[in-house]
């Protein structure tokens, strides 16, 4: 049951970020860089009763993925500017993040 009312708070936040950005695509692109995903993921595990040690382990591995996410939304960006189709900007976005965070990896561990 409490999985079903994660998904449908989720899913609300969501389609309103959606709605807000179709009227207002630089205001929907404000909220939508909001990590409105991390603190929902974070709220829904200290809700069920994780230890604040792994909610510090998950903040940080958001933080850590954070590089990366920008890589993937600078690539989309600028692959949309260029004219490009959203799933080629969207495939090599999701391509250049994960080289940058192979890269990334490789250089911190």
């Amino acid at each position: 049951m409490f999985t079903i009312v994660k998904v449908f708070i989720s899913a609300i936040i969501i389609g309103a970020v959606t709605e807000i950005a179709r009227k207002s695509p630089t205001y929907g692109g404000i909220i939508a860089a909001l990590p409105i995903v991390s603190l929902l993921s974070l709220i829904w595990i200290y809700i069920q009763g994780e230890q604040t040690q792994n909610l510090s382990k998950f903040v940080f591995g958001v933080l850590k993925g954070f590089p990366a996410t920008a890589i993937l939304l600078l690539i989309i960006g600028l692959s949309l500017r260029a004219n490009r189709s959203l799933v080629l900007s969207i495939f090599l976005g999701v391509c250049g993040w994960g080289v940058f965070l192979t890269i990334q990896n490789f250089i911190f561990n």
